[in-house]
Parts: structure tokens; sequence; C-alpha cells
């Protein structure tokens, strides 16, 4: 007897369908999303929800629900509130500092490694960001999620380039951690400006194997990222949910 089809699951979110792909159970498909939602500001610090108002809007039972949620708690991204459904936590800036600080022992790290390596300037990780980053002033990107998610490939492709695998993972975890905060840093653009300066002025160093002045130019580059996250508004929240991208 041939084994049923599986198709995909249709969720929504904010008005707009998500495929969920048939392999992807439903817990994991509903943390993903929710996690999605809290990253992009569709659900902003402070929100609360229920357990029965993801049910419907994601079209799922109630047990995937709570797995993903608990999930969720865990990342230290929402919290449970006693008898009255959820609520995504504020942010703790405390731990934001700890992370940037982990951020810059790790990406500081790898650009050492690379710099001692003799084929950097042939890397096609490498070129691929020259390709994105240095570019004319007329060519640069002026959409706000758009340079926040090349901003975080950016970081994470030189990590990877260093070629330490464990030492990508767990920058890759920081990464996820710190993108809720680090998105925000984008509604202005003189920081996506700063952003396409810095990171040419990086890579170029990288490349020509000038290892000292890559690592200040990586920890002035983060250090700035770090200063003004604490500048953050619950304002500036507000203005990101207006630009969120629709799914």
């Amino acid at each position: 007897m041939a084994p049923p089809t599986l198709r995909p699951v249709r969720a929504r979110s904010a008005g707009v369908a998500t495929i969920v792909e048939p392999f992807q159970s439903r817990a994991e498909a509903v943390y993903r999303q929710v996690k999605q939602d809290i990253a992009n500001f569709r659900l902003v610090p402070g929100d609360r929800f229920t357990e029965h108002e993801l049910c419907a809007r994601l079209d799922v039972s109630r047990t995937p629900v709570r797995q993903a949620l608990f999930r969720l708690q865990q990342d230290g991204l929402v919290e449970v509130m006693f008898r009255s459904g959820w609520r995504v936590l504020p942010f703790d800036f405390d731990k934001f500092d700890q992370l940037y600080d982990l951020r810059m022992v790790l990406e500081t790290a790898a650009v050492q490694r690379l710099c001692q390596q003799d084929v950097v300037a042939s890397s096609p990780q490498l070129q691929a960001l020259k390709e994105r980053w240095l570019v004319p002033v007329a060519e640069r990107s002026t959409d706000p999620a758009e340079v926040a998610a090349w901003d975080e490939a950016f970081h994470e492709t030189l990590v990877s380039a260093a070629g330490n695998a464990e030492l990508a993972r767990v920058h890759h975890e920081v990464t996820e951690r710190i993108r809720i905060i680090r998105r925000l840093d984008f509604l202005q653009q003189v920081r996506i400006d700063a952003t396409y300066d810095e990171h040419a002025k990086i890579l170029r160093a990288i490349l020509a194997r000038k290892a000292d002045r890559a690592d200040l130019l990586l920890r002035s580059h983060i250090q700035t990222s770090q200063s003004e996250v604490r500048k953050i508004t619950l304002h500036q929240v507000y203005l990101a949910q207006q630009v969120a991208p629709a799914a």
C-alpha cells in the first residue's frame, strides 16, 4: 500500500498565508512563525496574546501551540501570565550587553583567523560580500529590513569563512538572540549609510590581511551598534512595526 501524500500545512499571520513544509512538525512551525513575528515586530515587547488566539490565527490545535510557547519561553522571548495568557518580554538591555560582548569575542577571533589565511583574497564567500557591500552609493539598498538581513549575513559570513564550525555555530546562536534589537538599528538612513561604509573598510582590511586594522575597525563597528542599542525607545519599536514586512 502506497504511503499517503503529505500536503503542506497553510498557516496565516497578519492576513498573509505562510506555507509550512510537510516534514516540519506543527510545534516547530508555530515556534518559527511566532519567533519571526517577534523578530519582525508584528509582535512587540509588552504585547499580550492567548493560546486560543494563536490556535485560531495559525489554524493549529492547542498542543503544538503550547509546545512552541514553552520553547520561546526558554529562549527568553515570552513569558506566561497567570490566568491571562502570554506576553512578549520587554527588552533586557543587560543581557543584550553581554551578548554583544560575546559577539565581539567571536567575530574578532574569526577575523584574526581569516587574516592568517593565504587564500583569503580569493575566498568565494568574501568575493560575494565585495559584490554586495563595495558598491557605489547610488546602488546601495535603503530598505531597513533588507539591510538588516544583509548585515547579519555579512557578519555570519566572516565567521563562517574563518573555517571553525563550532565558532560559527555559537555565533549563529548569538545572532538569533540579538536579532530583534539589532534590526532597530536600521530605521535611520544615517545608520544604513554608516553600515555600508564600515563594512567596506572592514572587508578591505581583511582582504589585505591587515589583522590589526581589521580588528580595530570591527571592534569600533560592533561597539557603535552596541551603544545604539541603549538609545532604543518604545517609539522606535512602534516605528519598526510600521515598516515590518507583511509575511
